[in-house]
C-alpha cells in the first residue's frame, strides 16, 4: 500500500523565506530575482510558477524531483544564509506559497509563489542601501544588481528602491536595512584627527598642483594679480 502525505487546505497562504539576487531585464523593462542555488538556472518574477529545472515535463513540485519554489519557515534561518560569503551581495524575500506544495521540516516546495517583501541589506560600506547599482555580472539577458549607497555606487548604473519596486510590478514592497557603520557607534576624537588630517594632505597636493599648473602657463599662482 502506498502512503500517502496529508493534505492541508489552509485558509491564508503559507509564508516563507529566501535570499535572491535582484536582476533586471537587458533593457530596462521588468524586475525579477535568480536565485542561489538550483534557482539560479531559472530567473522569476514578483509572480511566478515553478517549472522543472532539469527540462522534466512533469509539474512542479513533483515529489521524485528537485523542482518547484524553495523557501524556509522561518525569517531568521534565511537571514543566516546571508552571512556565507557567495550569499553576502543577495536580498532577502518574503514570500506567499501558493499552489501545490510539499511541506518539509525546515521549508516549502511549491508550484506557484508571490514575493511580498524584498529587503536589501546594507552598502558594504555600512550605510544604509539607497540604490541598487550594476553589479558587474548577469545571466540569460539579465543583469545582477546590488544594494548600495550614492557615494559607493560611484558612475555605475542605478536604479532607486522605489523604480525595481515599480519595475517588478505586482505590488511588490521593497526595503532598506538599517545601516551598521563601526556597530552603530560614532566616530571618536581620533578618529575625526585623522580624517581631518587626511582632508588637509589632499588639500595641500591640490594645491601644489594648482601650483604646478600656474607655473607652466607662466601665470604664476591661479588667482593672484600683478606684483
Amino acid at each position: 500500500m502506498r502512503l500517502r502525505l496529508p493534505e492541508e487546505r489552509p485558509t491564508e497562504p503559507p509564508t516563507g523565506y529566501k535570499i535572491a539576487h535582484p536582476v533586471l531585464d537587458a533593457d530596462g523593462g521588468r524586475a525579477g530575482f535568480l536565485g542561489v542555488s538550483l534557482g539560479a538556472a531559472a530567473p522569476y518574477r514578483v509572480l511566478d510558477e515553478a517549472r522543472c529545472v532539469y527540462g522534466r515535463r512533469h509539474r512542479a513540485p513533483h515529489r521524485r524531483c528537485d523542482c518547484g519554489f524553495h523557501c524556509v519557515h522561518e525569517r531568521a534561518v534565511a537571514e543566516g544564509l546571508l552571512v556565507h560569503a557567495e550569499h553576502r551581495k543577495a536580498v532577502l524575500l518574503e514570500v506567499a506559497v501558493l499552489g501545490t506544495y510539499i511541506r518539509f521540516e525546515r521549508g516549502f516546495r511549491c508550484a506557484r509563489q508571490r514575493v511580498r517583501t524584498m529587503t536589501v541589506g546594507p552598502c558594504p560600506c555600512g550605510t544604509a542601501a539607497s540604490v541598487l547599482a550594476d553589479a558587474g555580472w548577469g545571466r540569460d539577458g539579465r543583469r545582477a544588481l546590488e544594494a548600495a549607497c550614492g557615494g559607493c555606487a560611484g558612475g555605475r548604473a542605478r536604479w532607486t528602491l522605489a523604480t525595481f519596486a515599480r519595475l517588478a510590478g505586482d505590488g511588490l514592497t521593497v526595503a532598506a536595512a538599517p545601516g551598521n557603520p563601526r556597530s552603530g557607534e560614532s566616530p571618536g576624537v581620533p578618529e575625526l584627527v585623522a580624517e581631518a588630517a587626511l582632508l588637509q594632505a589632499r588639500l595641500d597636493w591640490f594645491q601644489g598642483q594648482l601650483g604646478r599648473l600656474g607655473d607652466a602657463t607662466g601665470g604664476g599662482e591661479p588667482g593672484a594679480g600683478p606684483r
